[in-house]
């Protein structure tokens, strides 16, 4: 989606929570890895926003500390769009409030300042065609006070070699590494990273996220909004995911949904002349075969391994195709987002 670069008036629409400043109350609970002594570098409070009677936006909190990566996920249609055209100061919220590096996004009075201290790499970037990657990019260095010099950008975003090409004559992949270079080559505070990588090879893809990740080290902070669930549990502090509306889970990617307590699956082939039966009874709960495959899901995979290892061990027999596995962000995410929670979460909420 493409969005224009305006400032909007101010809402007068915002509703702050009864008897306590809601960004103050943020920064007083703000988790994360921020640096110490620090406010966080975004802050959203209640968010809210309608289109009709389509509510695109209900009642979204959450805080990204400074140097983290944050990373918002949703299915198409969840809010994400809205809610970071909020924060990037695109569009107003119908109530709420927010602060991003200590400003409000829809302020015109600090609307320059509040531009050169964020950058933004959009899915669909308009650019001039027929300027040069460099041309491109020094173009756009010329719009802040304190730029990165436009070769350490090049190098930064993977463009080496690609200074004379024109951006009409770039692959999808390379146009988004210029995207990328536009972003960041204003030196911003804060980065908002919408679908980084898409288009990417596998190579170009690991190449990206070494440069995010350079970003992060050297003090930038980023929100970054992402369809691959790799590319968030590589990149990502902290994860929050949205669905129809509302943050439905928050916190790191390794323990999100209850993903460090989850039972731990163990999947096996079953010995030739082996039956189901035979197994040991420290393996609880019936296994299912599937595709060929025995998988026991346990709450301590430890002593069903020890059981099983020993069982195979002692009948001379190997445990082929033996994996040992936690469920991964993509299965929390896709437990969070499922049809079936969310209309559940929905009637619950108009009780």
């Amino acid at each position: 989606m493409r969005r224009e670069l305006t400032i909007p008036v101010p809402s007068t629409h915002e509703v702050p929570l009864p008897g306590i400043d809601p960004v103050q109350r943020h920064f007083d609970r703000a988790a994360g890895p921020g640096r110490a002594g620090e406010p966080p570098a975004l802050v959203a409070d209640g968010l809210r926003k309608s289109y009709g009677q389509v509510q695109a936006v209900r009642e979204v909190s959450f805080t990204v500390q400074p140097g983290e990566i944050f990373a918002l996920l949703g299915p198409n249609g969840a809010g994400k769009t809205t809610t970071l055209e909020i924060l990037e100061g695109f569009r107003t919220a119908d109530a709420g409030r927010v602060a991003v590096l200590g400003m409000n996004p829809a302020d015109r009075a600090r609307g320059r300042e509040f531009r050169e201290q964020i950058g933004v790499v959009l899915q669909d970037i308009a650019v001039e065609p027929y300027l040069t990657v460099r041309e491109t990019i020094a173009r756009n260095a010329g719009y802040y006070p304190r730029p990165r010099d436009v070769g350490e950008v090049i190098g930064l975003a993977g463009l080496a070699g690609l200074e004379r090409r024109k951006v009409r004559k770039l692959s999808g992949g390379q146009k988004r590494r210029l995207d990328l270079a536009l972003g960041v080559v204003g030196r911003p505070r804060l980065l908002f990273l919408d679908e980084p990588t898409t288009g990417f090879d596998p190579a170009a893809r690991q190449e990206a996220w070494a440069a995010i990740r350079a970003l992060r080290d050297a003090g930038t902070t980023i929100l970054l909004t992402t369809h691959y669930m790799e590319e968030a549990q590589e990149l990502a502090d902290r994860v929050a995911v949205m669905a129809s509306g509302r943050i439905v889970a928050e916190g790191p990617p390794s323990r999100i949904g209850g993903r460090d307590t989850a039972l731990t699956r163990i999947s096996f082939a079953l010995p030739e002349g082996c039956a189901a039966a035979d197994l040991p009874p420290g393996v609880t709960g019936p296994p299912a075969a599937d595709g060929g495959l025995v998988t026991v899901d346990a709450a301590e995979p430890t002593a069903v391994l020890h059981q099983l290892t020993g069982w195979a061990l002692g009948r001379g027999t190997v445990l082929r195709q033996l994996t040992v596995e936690r469920p991964s962000l993509e299965d929390i995410y896709l437990r969070l987002t499922a049809p079936d929670r969310i209309a559940a979460s929905q009637e619950g909420s108009t009780r």
